[in-house]
């Protein structure tokens, strides 16, 4: 198999191989060729890229709020400028579609834009006269060299969830993204190193599990954030912290839309088909679960299944596409294997993405509907990342309800519903971290915070907003008290606990 390009990594703002002989194939997946090989790093260079991102951090993190802002600005500038370009990277080495690729990046856009903003998100507080000649005042600093470790789904978007915020709070970053689709993180190097950010404070390093645990590890990383799956996340989550490392790490996800009997059926239809088959369901905030209410249930899985096959899959950067292949043949194989599990258990295959026959290679696998799924089964319990939505009928919204909170998956959950009552019960009663009301896949802005609760998410923080501001920095108080040159017997020390007086 001849091999194209070889993908390296970036180290105090130089291109690297390392000593590694490891590699690793980027697929097309629209082809199944390789069209790249990237190097998957070993210790050594996991430990040379966090030696450049420590001794960036002593002047970084001395830089002034001004100038950092500078940075975010002229990046975030560069960024625009390259929308097209980071999204066609995106678009050959995941799969998605160029449009969906495009808005990923802009998402991701929209974090860099709140980063901008560090110098008011860094405001202290400040009290003065707490006591008498004594002022009180607390602010933020940052941590140190921060590590993000991101997931194949998102790569130009998830890791600018981390270091963005990151950066603008006076950290240093070392970015271990998938290796499955590496290509686009080079480019926001490169991007951040014309923005004027110094060598070393952004460096990337493409590797596996070998680049994870040295990471993990390394004594000089104080803190790290992840996405991925649920496993990966508690196992990064435990490693880390038993290092005395922060760590924010988010799982992964069975999200599930509620269609109650009053709402418009033709409008969740519409949703539910891109919210669960967009990006071939490789979304950590796709609707994989349908849950239809009462008389709900035949209408909506007959509109569902005529949108799901009226949907056109081909190549990511083909512009009539609306749904590309998945990632890996892996990811395929994984695919097809629960599709199947489905119809054994008894579901019943409404529209079977196994069918898709499309010319030449690459890892297809279609829009499928599958109805009358029970709790038990695997197509529900699991989480498959795939193009497949479930339908689960249920009598009513206690009933609905009660089936999303036994759930140990916690990331997002929709209802569809013409009713302000029972949109606000949902709102409340619901045991997930985000909620959308008409709404499939309610991704928070970036100046709010991003995050699950139980199997959806280890550590205390969610990602990027205020949260990330509070999770890339640590805070000081401080209690002062400047007396008189010539000291008076009010200004004496006193052996008694001290109050305020």
């Amino acid at each position: 198999m001849q091999f194209g390009r070889v993908i390296t990594h970036r180290i105090g703002g130089e291109e690297t191989r390392g000593a590694s002989s490891r590699t690793s194939p980027v697929y097309d997946p629209a082809t199944g060729e390789v069209q790249a090989e990237v190097v998957l790093a070993e210790p050594g260079d996991v430990d040379a890229a966090v030696a450049a991102a420590r001794g960036a951090f002593a002047e970084w993190s001395q830089a002034s709020l001004s100038r950092r802002a500078k940075v975010m600005f002229a990046f975030r500038q560069l960024l625009n400028r390259n929308v097209e370009e980071l999204a066609r990277i995106v678009s050959s080495e995941h799969g998605k579609v160029l449009e969906d690729a495009k808005g990923e990046v802009l998402r991701g856009l929209e974090v860099v834009e709140f980063a901008c903003g560090i110098p008011h998100l860094l405001k202290g507080e400040y009290s003065d006269q707490v006591s008498t000649t004594v002022d009180a005042y607390s602010f933020r600093q940052p941590l140190g060299v921060c590590a993000g470790i991101t997931p194949f789904n998102f790569p130009a978007m998830v890791p600018m969830w981390m270091h963005p915020v990151a950066i603008a709070c006076g950290n240093a970053f070392v970015l271990k993204p998938s290796e499955r689709d590496p290509s686009a993180s080079n480019l926001v190097a490169e991007l951040y190193a014309e923005a004027g950010l110094p060598a070393g404070v952004f460096n990337v390093v493409h590797g596996d599990k070998v680049a994870v645990d040295a990471l993990l590890d390394h004594p000089d990383v104080a803190g790290v954030s992840f996405v991925g799956s649920t496993p990966i996340a508690e196992y990064v989550h435990a490693r880390g912290t038993e290092k005395r490392k922060r760590v924010q790490a988010l799982g992964g996800a069975k999200n599930h839309a509620v269609v109650m009997p009053g709402a418009d059926l033709g409008y969740a239809a519409d949703q539910l088909a891109a919210a669960g088959f967009g990006s071939a369901g490789q979304r950590c905030m796709a609707i994989s679960v349908a849950v239809a209410i009462g008389d709900a249930g035949d209408e909506l899985v007959e509109e569902v299944a005529r949108r799901a096959r009226e949907i056109h899959v081909g190549p990511g950067l083909d512009p009539a596409s609306e749904m590309g292949p998945v990632v890996t043949p892996q990811a395929r194989e994984r695919i097809v294997d629960y599709i199947g599990q489905g119809a054994e258990a008894g579901a019943r295959l409404t529209v079977d993405g196994r069918e898709l026959e499309m010319d030449g290679g690459g890892f297809w696998v279609g829009p499928t509907l599958i109805d009358q799924v029970s709790p038990e089964m695997s197509v529900y319990r699991d989480e498959i990342f795939g193009p497949v939505l479930s339908v689960v009928r249920s009598g009513g919204l206690d009933e609905a309800i009660a089936l999303i909170n036994r759930n140990p998956y916690a990331n997002g959950a929709a209802i569809f519903t013409g009713s302000g009552y029972e949109a606000r019960r949902f709102q409340r009663e619901v045991e997930v971290g985000m909620i959308g009301i008409n709404v499939p896949i309610p991704v928070p802005m970036a100046f709010y915070s991003f995050g699950g609760w139980k199997d959806s998410l280890f550590g205390d923080h969610h990602i990027h907003g205020p949260e990330g501001v509070r999770f890339y920095t640590r805070g000081k108080a401080i209690t002062s008290r400047w007396p008189a040159t010539q000291a008076t017997a009010a200004d004496a020390g006193s052996m008694h606990f001290p109050t305020s007086s």
